[in-house]
């Protein structure tokens, strides 16, 4: 083996300074003395004691909605979210950029800040029908060198109340989507047994997961998460459901907290959370405690929902611990894992710790620990992709 590139006096989170030795997109080897026998012509990267960290991983994206590449446009106030979905569909038929172009851009964007994977949903329904599928899909072509892409067909106008989607939500994975999504079952198809049949019907019918949405609060978002839950195990499904959003949790007494969680848990459903304001949130630590799976995403990144999002996830772990008031350095830590060790279990994707025979993707930090990269938020970073340097500070450089 010739090495291709030595990384030299990079930072493990235990604080040991180690030299990474990699051969192309693999890491050969890693640690304080790899590099003592390399042959001084190798190539070397001095990574200045910097924080050696797994890439980030971004579970819940839109990449067929994001305005990323367009002038501003001014947000569309909502309301419910049915209200949102018809301001987002006329919205819609107004942008002339194609989703190439727009999520092209986004995906640049996320893989200069360290996000080398990401799990997109994308708008299935009896307007749009497979378009912004197809387009997704072509951007795993275009862009995958720079970030590993998931789909998930996402029935953004409901199911029931779409008649139509079921069959292209079929349709839809038979063409190369990864996931089967879900929306609100009560709130949106105002028939929860109707809705979690369709889904998860097509679910089984091709032996894939689902990624659900669901804004319905209090009680009944429960017993739906409860309902969600006893489907995934009768049909064996175990790990293979996510579901997003689930501010219901953020809401309930102590017992109902504590069955709905417990019915998570022994189902391996796991829990997305964007970390959003002005709602109630998932809390972290009690889930966890539970047993329940859970991971942070970004979710809505400038589209028709939200002005804002860079699509930074270090970021986005920052707001996650202001809102569950996270500050010792342990729960720093812990949150920054929500964002990389976390959904990579959970999307299936190579999980850490760095070791010899690992994808060589990786970021260096400018930071000593896992909880001064939380509170300090630095652009500076290097990323590697497949042993390569593809951006430094924010800025792709390849």
């Amino acid at each position: 083996m010739t090495p291709s590139l030595v990384v030299e006096n990079a930072r493990t989170e235990a604080g040991e300074i180690v030299s990474l030795v990699l051969n192309n997109d693999r890491i050969a080897a890693i640690g304080p003395n790899a590099a003592a026998s390399i042959d001084p012509a190798v190539p070397r990267f001095d990574a200045a004691g910097g924080l050696l960290c797994l890439p980030f991983v971004d579970g819940h994206i839109h990449l067929d909605k994001t305005l990323i590449g367009l002038p501003f446009i001014p947000h569309i106030p909502g309301g419910t979210v049915a209200k949102r979905i018809e301001a987002e569909k006329s919205l819609r038929r107004t942008v002339a950029l194609p989703v190439e172009a727009r999520g092209g851009a986004l995906l640049e964007k996320l893989a200069a800040y360290g996000t080398l994977s990401v799990r997109s949903h994308v708008d299935i329904d009896t307007e749009v029908g497979l378009k912004g599928l197809e387009a997704v899909l072509s951007l795993k072509q275009s862009h995958g060198h720079l970030v590993d892409i998931q789909t998930v067909a996402f029935p953004q106008s409901g199911v029931l109340r779409d008649p139509g989607t079921a069959g292209l939500l079929d349709a839809a994975i038979a063409a190369g989507a990864d996931l089967v999504g879900g929306l609100d079952p009560a709130g949106i198809d105002n028939d929860v047994t109707g809705h979690l049949d369709a889904i998860f019907s097509v679910a089984s019918k091709y032996s894939v997961g689902l990624d659900i949405h669901l804004h319905d609060g209090g009680a009944l978002g429960a017993f739906e998460l409860r309902q969600i839950a006893d489907r995934t195990a009768a049909l064996g499904l175990e790990g293979k459901v996510v579901v997003s959003h689930a501010f219901c949790l953020g809401e309930l007494e102590d017992a109902e907290f504590g069955r709905t969680a417990a019915a998570l848990a022994r189902s391996g459903v796991a829990i997305m959370t964007s970390a959003p304001g002005a709602v109630p949130m998932p809390p972290v630590k009690r889930l966890v405690a539970a047993g329940v799976r859970l991971f942070c995403a970004n979710d809505n990144i400038r589209d028709a929902w939200s002005p804002f999002g860079n699509g930074d996830m270090l970021e986005r772990v920052g707001i996650l611990c202001d809102r569950q008031d996270f500050r010792s350095d342990e729960d720093l830590a812990a949150a920054f894992r929500l964002a990389t060790q976390a959904p990579a279990e959970i999307l299936g994707r190579p999980v850490g710790p760095l070791r010899a025979g690992s994808p060589a993707d990786f970021v260096i930090l400018p930071a000593v620990s896992l909880a001064e990269a939380v509170a300090a938020r630095p652009l500076n970073r290097i990323v590697f992709r497949g042993g390569t340097i593809i951006a430094r500070g924010g800025r792709l450089v390849v």
